[in-house]
């Protein structure tokens, strides 16, 4: 079997007795390393007065995590910059927020460069490359430059946005191009590949091909969809841990008999959560008689704390939930209960599977993994019931949700009505179809799916090539 190397942003390596790190994409990858022996390579978080070269390393569980640290400029102009000012917002639709800079781009570009320095002697013949997300799209180009032949793949985490937006970015051609020299292009949803074959064929002056590749740029890459899960086995563990039912009954008791909804996002504009509040606010409104019958409990983890974005988002949501809870507390009653605090895996666990109804409701996501660990958290004889966002990748595949739009408050507030008023036997009906389609579609299907194609798409490009070498007499 061929080694397998992860190049993400930033790299989890494991915690306290070799646990994985929090977060959807380090479970996610430590999922899929676990059955190689593997390299996961990436930035380690830290931040150094002067770029030094040095790497970092240790071995957990077959897998070695190797970590370089950043120059604060870079942190600034490569990941606060260009990563999280420009492209975050641009590919989720919000281009009222992105931030043009060409500093950004430099240091975007410099960082991908230095990430490329530091892997290209740790990468053996045979090694297939796997880089994760829109902070690295460059890198197969700089590995490329310095004579690397391997087999690369590159993932999007993220949506790819409609053409009209990619536009709108300053050197969008180049970006674009630099995907071509990977092998295999991946996205979570049709909608998302679509939308990028749709940049190739209008704006790139390229082709589709009949066995799903695309050329353009003077190159050939297969675009395809890969819709990530959750690792289900591990999470099936997890719930039953002693960490996970300590969590559940302590929110059955804080319950007090009332009917809980959940919404767990890290907070971003993106996640749809003053929306989410908004349409709350009009349920309750207009639904006076489910007053002391239900409450919120909104868990918004605080992060990229250097975003300006985001420093106006906590405020902005503290104010909005705390103007509701004003309208409408009586003295044993809060309709909203507003959390920052981070919860480890094992409690969310639980306070997943005490929740009745989970609302998931981005705006634009590309996948949205909650969605899917909620799913399988719950009693399968009295599940909840999942309310999910038509703007989030998962939502391809969970169509046995309840679907929303959630820009419109009335949606959302339906939906939670009829969640609340569903019977036992629909709601077990759809928790199964949607169980199924969890435990099928989890981060091992996730993760062979794409390597097979890894290894597919660059045999067979080696095999085109000899053949066009051949035709040519180049030998």
């Amino acid at each position: 079997m061929s080694r397998l190397i992860v190049v993400s942003n930033r790299v989890s390596p494991p915690g306290p007795e070799g646990a994985p790190s929090q977060g959807g994409l380090a479970m996610a990858m430590s999922a899929a390393l676990r059955e190689y022996s593997g390299m996961w390579f990436g930035w380690s978080g830290q931040s150094t007065p002067a770029y030094d070269g040095k790497l970092s390393t240790q071995r957990a569980n077959g897998v070695t995590y190797a970590t370089m640290d950043l120059e604060e400029q870079d942190i600034e102009e490569y990941y606060n910059g260009y990563a999280n000012r420009t492209l975050w917002p641009l590919f989720h639709y919000r281009i009222d927020l992105t931030q043009y800079e060409r500093s950004y781009g430099q240091g975007y570009e410099r960082v991908n460069a230095r990430f490329a320095d530091m892997l290209t002697p740790l990468i053996e013949p045979g090694d297939l490359i796997w880089v994760q997300d829109y902070h690295l799209i460059p890198l197969g180009r700089e590995l490329r430059m310095r004579g690397l032949k391997n087999a690369m793949g590159f993932f999007l985490h993220i949506p790819w946005p409609a053409r009209e937006l990619v536009l709108t970015l300053p050197r969008h051609r180049q970006l674009v191009e630099a995907l071509f020299h990977y092998d295999v292009i991946g996205f979570h949803t049709e909608e998302w590949k679509n939308a990028f074959l749709s940049y190739i064929l209008q704006d790139a002056g390229g082709m589709a091909m009949s066995d799903g590749r695309a050329t353009a740029f003077g190159r050939t890459v297969l675009p395809k969809a890969f819709p990530i899960g959750i690792d289900a086995k591990g999470f099936a563990a997890m719930k039953q841990s002693a960490e996970a039912r300590e969590s559940y009954d302590r929110m059955i008791d804080s319950k007090g008999g009332r009917r809980m909804l959940l919404g767990v996002d890290r907070l971003d504009y993106s996640k749809g959560i003053d929306e989410r509040l908004l349409a709350y606010e009009r349920l309750l409104n207009e639904s006076p008689e489910l007053k002391r019958q239900i409450f919120l409990l909104q868990i918004s983890t605080f992060t990229r704390s250097e975003v300006e974005a985001y420093q106006d988002m906590i405020a902005r949501l503290d104010a909005m939930s705390g103007r509701i809870n004003g309208l409408h507390a009586e003295m044993d009653w809060i309709p909203i209960r507003n959390v920052h605090r981070m919860h480890g895996r094992d409690e969310l666990a639980g306070i997943y599977r005490a929740a009745d109804v989970a609302l998931v409701t981005p705006l634009r996501d590309g996948m949205n993994l909650v969605a899917k660990e909620f799913v399988a958290a719950q009693d399968e004889s009295d599940p909840g019931v999942l309310v999910l966002s038509r703007f989030a990748g998962a939502a391809a595949q969970m169509r046995d949700a309840l679907i929303v739009n959630p820009f419109s408050q009335e949606d959302v507030a339906d939906a939670i009505r009829r969640a609340l008023a569903m019977p036992v036997e629909e709601r077990r009906r759809r928790w199964r179809a949607l169980m199924e389609g969890v435990e099928r579609d989890d981060v091992v299907a996730w993760r062979d799916s794409f390597v097979a194609s890894l290894e597919e798409a660059h045999v067979g490009g080696k095999t085109r090539r000899a053949r066009i070498a051949a035709a040519r007499g180049d030998g």
